[in-house]
């Protein structure tokens, strides 16, 4: 949902012919539900410049809930503590932004692109390290210093200071394609409603005062 008002941002920018979509395949658990959302995407904007990569090194590495099955996904349990107290949550992947940067860095520099845009979002920041303002301010040196000389290209967060229902109130402003985003953690047909991402986008939709145009696994209350 992130990256699709973050894609509309884009758009309103930069016009329609003026983006390319990067996606991402890391061995997550709704894979190919989260590869069906950007197709969707990408032909909803009628967007041809496009690239999709498997980053498959990460069911290897494992140590989170999203790649190694045998890790469950918690439900119903937005907000509670880790295991062992840790405030980072099972479901994060480790240094995965950073990867995703890099290949983002890689097609920009190659097509001549001159930003980023990344849907991270600072209100996550609580639990997953890579999605503070100040990762991405040091990933922005990083670029000046392993790219050519010549090569100018921009990180741009554009919802990184916005809680969800104020990126849900974004995208509706923009006629973002709401209906056809994913958020769910572990399931592929139907949300699950229980997940951290589905209590966040629930309680999001509700902030916002809108229903959320995707299906769930069976009938749930907004969270607040």
């Amino acid at each position: 949902m992130d990256s699709c008002v973050c894609a509309a941002i884009a758009r309103e920018r930069h016009g329609a012919g003026n983006i390319a979509l990067l996606h991402a395949g890391y061995g997550q658990r709704t894979e190919r539900r989260e590869r069906r959302a950007f197709d969707d995407i990408a032909e909803f904007y009628g967007v041809r410049e496009r690239l999709v990569v498997q980053l498959d090194h990460f069911r290897s590495i494992g140590g989170s809930a999203l790649t190694d099955t045998k890790i469950a996904v918690p439900e119903n349990e937005l907000g509670a503590k880790a295991p062992h107290g840790n405030s980072i949550p099972v479901t994060y992947v480790p240094f995965r932004n950073a990867h995703f940067l890099s290949v983002a860095v890689s097609w920009a520099e190659a097509i001549g692109a001159g930003a980023i845009y990344i849907g991270a979002v600072a209100e996550d920041s609580s639990g997953y390290p890579d999605c503070r303002p100040e990762y991405y301010r040091v990933f922005q040196e990083l670029i000046r210093v392993g790219t050519r000389p010549e090569t100018q290209i921009e990180i741009v967060t554009p919802v990184i200071t916005l809680k969800k229902s104020e990126i849900i109130r974004k995208g509706i402003e923009l006629r973002a394609p709401l209906h056809l985003t994913w958020s769910c953690y572990q399931s592929e047909e139907a949300a699950c409603g229980a997940c951290d991402s589905c209590l966040l986008r629930l309680r999001a939709f509700a902030e916002a005062g809108v229903p959320d145009p995707i299906p769930y696994r069976q009938s749930v209350a907004a969270r607040r």
